[in-house]
């Protein structure tokens, strides 16, 4: 509520409202902020393969994520699909459910546990997968190809670092959250 009336009594018609210049005094700048550069370079690329994607073999980035995760596993449950993608459990389910419905994955209950299955690639899923893993492969070449070798080494271990410490951020947060919760 205080940061709504900070912002309205910044606006245009307020003649007390300090004169904002574009990036003047800014403490944060989006531009600059490491997590939004992050996001936008995800962003983007997943834009540039879900286009491939769709018009290739009409599926989404999720339904993507789980051919390739099966793809590359064998057989999974959704919820490890999941914790390995990073995707919602929603995302999951309705892509494990298009890629059933296409018969391009096997869903196979856990007789020890009935609420969960199987999950692997059919005949159709696993052609679908080696055909589409070399285009990924290229693509990934592609973006990367505009760094230099000792760069995109650098790169590599800068990105397993910040992937290494963004978990144990979240780790620390959901800790923060448990105590405040108490």
């Amino acid at each position: 509520m205080a940061v709504h009336r900070a912002i309205e009594s910044e606006s245009p018609d307020d003649p007390a409202a300090e004169p904002m210049t574009p990036g003047a005094k800014a403490a944060l700048k989006l531009e600059q902020f490491l997590p939004y550069q992050l996001n936008v370079v995800a962003s983007l690329t997943s834009q540039a393969l879900s286009r491939v994607y769709a018009r290739r073999y009409n599926i989404g980035v999720p339904e993507w994520r789980v051919l390739v995760t099966l793809g590359q596993f064998g057989v999974m449950t959704a919820k490890a699909i999941g914790a390995h993608t990073h995707m919602h459990k929603t995302k999951v389910s309705r892509a494990v459910a298009l890629l059933e419905r296409r018969r391009l994955l096997a869903r196979r209950t856990n007789r020890e546990d009935m609420r969960e299955a199987f999950l692997s690639l059919t005949v159709a899923g696993r052609a679908m997968y080696e055909e589409l893993a070399p285009h990924a492969l290229d693509f990934a070449r592609r973006l990367t190809e505009i760094l230099a070798p000792a760069d995109r080494e650098a790169f590599n271990r800068a990105l397993s670092q910040l992937t290494a410490r963004s978990a144990q951020l979240v780790a620390e947060v959901g800790q923060d959250d448990d105590e405040d919760e108490r």
